[in-house]
């Protein structure tokens, strides 16, 4: 899927299933599919085993969380004095606000706040791992992915990898 497909993707599912209607409040992986972990509500959503191994796309939102939000927003989520805490916001926001939010950015100044998200909606490098970073939050926010880099992964989907390259334009 091209970049451009995706971000259109994204949009038409914001529309249809309306902003704040499909809450992420079920973290439980419900099934597996090209490599990915969903809930029953098709949220994606982690996967971590018995012995600390998580599932790709956590290991995935790890590394672009760290190459992309953690100047602002600290890291491992943890936040900043500069910006809040996202693996809190990742847990109180549902998954299609936190798109919204990501996609479109926010802009809260009035005369106790001072807070400006800026939009990633055209940067491929958030955009094509959009999914990955929510859930790498996701586990944060719940507390069963440790702080650091994830010490055992399981391995990338050819699934993942093409719809990757697809979304990257390569």
């Amino acid at each position: 899927m091209s970049f451009s497909l995706f971000r259109f993707g994204v949009a038409a599912a914001l529309l249809l299933i309306g902003i704040g209607t499909a809450h992420a409040d079920n973290v439980t992986a419900a099934y597996k599919e090209g490599g990915k972990y969903f809930t029953e509500d098709d949220i994606p959503t982690y996967k971590v085993g018995e012995d600390g191994t998580i599932d790709w796309l956590t290991y995935s939102g790890f590394r672009r969380y760290h190459s992309e939000c953690h100047v602002c927003h600290g890291p491992e989520g943890e936040g900043s004095s500069y910006a809040p805490a996202l693996k809190k916001s990742a847990i109180d926001m549902d998954y299609y606000a936190f798109v919204d939010v990501v996609v479109n950015g926010r802009k809260k100044v009035d005369a106790s706040h001072n807070s400006v998200m800026p939009a990633f909606g055209e940067n491929p490098n958030v955009m094509c791992y959009l999914n990955d970073i929510y859930v790498y939050l996701k586990a944060r926010g719940m507390e069963v992915v440790p702080r650091g880099r994830p010490k055992k992964k399981e391995p990338k989907s050819d699934e993942i990898r093409e719809e990757e390259n697809a979304c990257l334009g390569l």
